[in-house]
């Protein structure tokens, strides 16, 4: 068995070889995509009567899947980002230099800590509704690490307004940056 402490730094490593590769532009755009989808989640639960309703009404379970559903959906199309190539030409996300190869390991660590620490913190909300996956342990030290780092993950520290500030700053830096 695996912590699930343990679980998320091999994902932040990952993402971070990952971004490594993808460079740091592609890369800055799942990070804003993983805040769009906090943003949304938000927004259903705390403004949408009916959605929320449902929701609350629908048990833990049906709340973790709708909530992991919106996260993957948003973080696919933010890997999937097109190669613009007029942006492409101007060499301003260019991947050759050490310099743009380390800003993509950074941001893809980045993405790993909003990706992983995202899923994990509405599955533990959830009370880990997938049986392959157990809750950690407080009678432990990993399980009270694990539980430790729950107040640490995203959707802990984006609450309102943080999360409303974190998409208006993301949508100026794609407004000034890319476009």
């Amino acid at each position: 068995m695996i912590s699930l402490n343990v679980f998320f730094y091999m994902f932040v490593i990952l993402f971070a070889l990952i971004g490594a590769m993808r460079g740091w532009a592609r890369e800055l755009i799942v990070s804003f995509s993983v805040i769009l989808a906090i943003f949304i989640n938000t927004v259903l639960e705390t403004f949408v009567p009916f959605v929320r309703d449902i929701l609350t009404n629908s048990g833990p379970a049906n709340l973790f899947w709708v909530r992991v559903g919106i996260l993957s959906a948003l973080v696919f199309f933010g890997y999937q980002t097109p190669n613009i190539p007029k942006l492409a030409a101007t060499g301003r996300f260019a991947r050759e230099h050490l310099q743009d190869i380390l800003l993509g390991f950074f941001f893809g660590a980045i993405n790993g800590y909003l990706i992983w620490g995202t899923a994990w913190y509405y599955m533990h909300v959830a009370n880990y509704p997938w049986t392959a996956i157990l809750p950690p342990d407080p009678n432990t030290a990993a399980g009270q690490t694990s539980l430790n780092m729950l107040r640490y993950l995203p959707p802990a520290l984006l609450t309102p307004p943080i999360i409303y500030i974190a998409i208006a700053l993301a949508f100026v830096f794609v407004l000034v940056v890319f476009i």
